[in-house]
């Protein structure tokens, strides 16, 4: 029989020099076997996570305790997933509708090569500005995009990068998104004053992108592209779809519900569904057609003539369903048990609480939030989780240190929100390299907005004595109260 006292005993938690020994295993396996060695990104989570789990049994958290909180993150992760889920469906029912075919058709007719990675970034920002959403953004314009760039042998690394930068400029500054909104909650920042406050880092690394994807883009050439394929492709699309401006209803659609705050998956699903009508009345697919392509996507052979299509054409088509997410949806399950491991291991308290205790400085706060902030979206691949873990580990230092809440909500959203998206073992990760069909790792150099804006988040803070904190906002003095004389005078 156990005593009051050893009931509520809390939990021995390991010293610094253990603390170590997982987190040195952990990123051996996500970089050494995803990274280096290319096995899947599913198993080294599991292999991590029983590392974890055997390191939390050790300090007395059981097994059934870590899978329990795998549930509840995953079911806080639902709605995320069937988006995740929603955005398949709705690229092969964009496909086999020709809303696709129709985006790369205008885009091969009315873009120059050397512009292509600057329009890139700046389309995917704006739809993603308008609709609050890095994933719809990148799951069709940025599909589309692709396309074009497969079709004009130009880098489509260069392309995803493009693609990726502006789906997160547009995410991070939309107050639509669920990311802008969750991290000024989290930090206890007004809205409008956090997005106010992002633009000191959002516009310098704009800037940049926007030059690094001009000089990549005139370094085409016009030799560089073959226009023969081109104009062949044109051609083609036109032969094997009825292309005219009803197509557009279906992004239409997403635009119209994502600013009228429409719950996502109704918004999806609607467009999806008007998508089908269009494949029956504009098309003439069948119905069963119709139901392939929503579930295991868009295939040539449901075309007339299906086998005469060009190789380009193929692999730009054949694309999008439910099942093409359905390894991605598996990840996530793979992810929050790592996730889970990961938190009831203590090891990330244990190492940031002896860092924070020795900060003496506003730079040296905010790096180390930033790096933080990369390291635990790296370990729970829920942006969400991270930002409320993020401020118990920070927040009172913030304030500590007389610093506006904008300061710690921004940190968050450079080192968390548009960072997850550059490694192959988080869920966003997963998501733009299976849609965009390029691995991280080779857009990575190229998501120029992403890795320069923790650049500059860093910069402002290391740099503010030097420019009397310039960037860094401090908190208003409280107004002194009044003498009671003056009030009871009153």
């Amino acid at each position: 029989m156990t005593s009051p006292q050893e009931e509520t005993r809390t939990p021995p938690r390991p010293g610094v020099a253990m603390a170590l020994v997982p987190v040195a295993a952990t990123v051996a396996i996500l970089v050494g076997g995803i990274g280096i060695l290319k096995y899947p990104a599913e198993l080294m989570l599991i292999f991590a996570g029983v590392v974890l789990s055997l390191f939390a049994a050790r300090y007395g958290t059981s097994l059934a305790q870590i899978l329990t909180d795998m549930g509840e993150k995953i079911k806080r992760a639902l709605p995320a997933i069937l988006i995740l889920l929603s955005i398949g469906m709705l690229i092969g029912t964009w496909m086999i509708s020709g809303t696709i075919p129709l985006m790369v058709y205008y885009g091969l007719e009315l873009i120059d090569p050397a512009y292509l990675y600057v329009l890139a970034f700046i389309v995917t920002g704006i739809v993603a500005t308008f609709t609050g959403t890095s994933w719809g953004a990148g799951g069709t314009i940025g599909v589309a995009l692709i396309g074009v760039a497969q079709t004009m042998d130009v880098s489509v690394a260069i392309t995803a990068g493009a693609v990726v930068s502006g789906a997160y400029f547009g995410d991070k500054l939309s107050p639509l998104s669920d990311t802008t909104n969750m991290s000024s909650l989290a930090a206890g920042a007004d809205l409008y004053e956090h997005i106010r406050h992002m633009l000191y880092t959002a516009l310098p690394s704009s800037l940049l992108a926007i030059v690094v994807f001009l000089v990549a883009g005139n370094s085409i050439g016009a030799s560089s592209v073959d226009l023969g394929v081109v104009e062949g492709t044109l051609t083609e699309l036109e032969g094997l779809f009825t292309l005219n401006a009803l197509l557009l209803i279906p992004p239409a659609l997403v635009l119209i519900g994502s600013i009228m705050r429409k719950p996502p998956l109704v918004v999806l699903f609607v467009s999806s569904m008007s998508a089908l009508v269009l494949a029956v009345l504009v098309q003439g697919f069948s119905v069963a057609d119709l139901f392939a392509a929503t579930v295991s996507g868009f295939t040539t052979d449901m075309l007339p003539d299906g086998g005469a299509v060009s190789d380009t054409l193929t692999e730009l088509l054949q694309r999008g369903g439910l099942y093409s997410m359905y390894q991605s949806a598996f990840f996530v399950f793979c992810a929050f048990f790592f996730a889970a491991a990961l938190e009831n291991s203590n090891v990330l308290r244990v190492l940031l609480g002896r860092m924070i205790e020795r900060l003496r400085s506003t730079g040296g706060l905010v790096a180390t939030t930033l790096l933080s902030g990369f390291a635990i979206i790296n370990g729970t691949s829920n942006a969400l989780v991270t930002f409320f873990l993020v401020n118990d580990l920070y927040g009172e230092a913030y304030k500590k240190r007389n610093l506006h809440p904008v300061n710690l909500s921004r940190s968050m959203e450079d080192s968390v929100t548009i960072t997850e998206v550059l490694m192959p073992w988080t869920v966003s990760g997963v998501f733009f390299a299976t849609t965009l069909g390029v691995a991280n790792f080779e857009f990575l150099p190229w998501a120029v907005f992403n890795w320069s804006g923790f650049a500059f988040s860093a910069l402002l803070a290391v740099l503010a004595p030097l420019t009397g904190g310039f960037g860094i906002r401090r908190r208003q003095p409280d107004p002194e109260p009044e003498p009671e004389s003056e009030v009871a005078e009153r």
